[in-house]
């Protein structure tokens, strides 16, 4: 993730300038294509900067959010597997930064979420199950996304059920079915490529820039409502 953001932000310079990218591990060169690099140690030696963007593991997670709100930076975040004590600091963090936090910032999923929550209230009574699918490296499970579309599944009313499986090199695949009595909905969402993520983190941080403090979600940003 962290490599298609630069990538894709190197492409579009008039719309966005990096100022630092920050890894886990020391950086084997301290400047690379003309952005400095950091280890995550090194935080707070990171140049001024207008919004975070973070795509780190749980433990990367809380650095970055107390910097941003020491800093009085707006903060773009597609960490998953954070605590319900990091969520809780999130929301406390929105009382004094814009904040923005999605377990997937594909513009797909977002749509994906609203089809979630209105068929759950229409098919009353039906059975939801939600499989995700992802490469073999990927830590949590159920993933965020299958999280979140869960949580749209039980605004409509639904108890979902998760199912995960992780193998080779798979982006990212989620399929929420619902079954009733002799018929089956299925609604699935493939990703085949990351910079999906990267360009809706990218276009969520341009408009998060600058706003009032608070929670903000890409469905709000996309539709206008949350």
């Amino acid at each position: 993730m962290g490599r298609a953001l630069l990538r894709l932000a190197a492409e579009a310079p008039e719309r966005w300038q990096v100022v630092a990218a920050v890894t886990g591990r020391a950086p084997l060169q301290r400047v690379v294509e003309g952005i400095p690099q950091f280890a995550a140690a090194e935080l707070s030696g990171v140049p001024d900067y207008d919004v975070a963007i973070d795509f780190s593991l749980p433990q990367g997670f809380d650095p970055v959010l107390v910097q941003c709100v020491k800093r009085g930076r707006a903060l773009v975040s597609g960490t998953t597997g954070i605590s319900d004590a990091q969520r809780q600091a999130l929301e406390g963090a929105a009382g004094s930064i814009p904040v923005l936090w999605a377990s997937n910032f594909s513009v797909g999923v977002a749509v994906l979420n609203a089809l979630v929550e209105q068929a759950a209230r229409a098919l009353e009574g039906w059975d939801c199950d939600i499989l995700e699918q992802h490469h073999v490296h990927k830590k949590d499970a159920p993933s965020g996304t299958a999280l979140t579309l869960g949580e749209s599944a039980a605004r409509g009313g639904a108890g979902p059920r998760y199912a995960s499986l992780r193998a080779g090199d798979i982006v990212g695949e989620h399929t929420v079915q619902f079954a009733g009595q002799g018929e089956r909905i299925e609604l699935v969402h493939r990703a085949t490529n990351r910079d999906i993520f990267a360009r809706g983190a990218l276009q969520a941080a341009s408009v998060l820039a600058g706003r009032p403090p608070g929670l903000y979600t890409m469905r709000g940003l996309l539709f206008g409502q949350d």
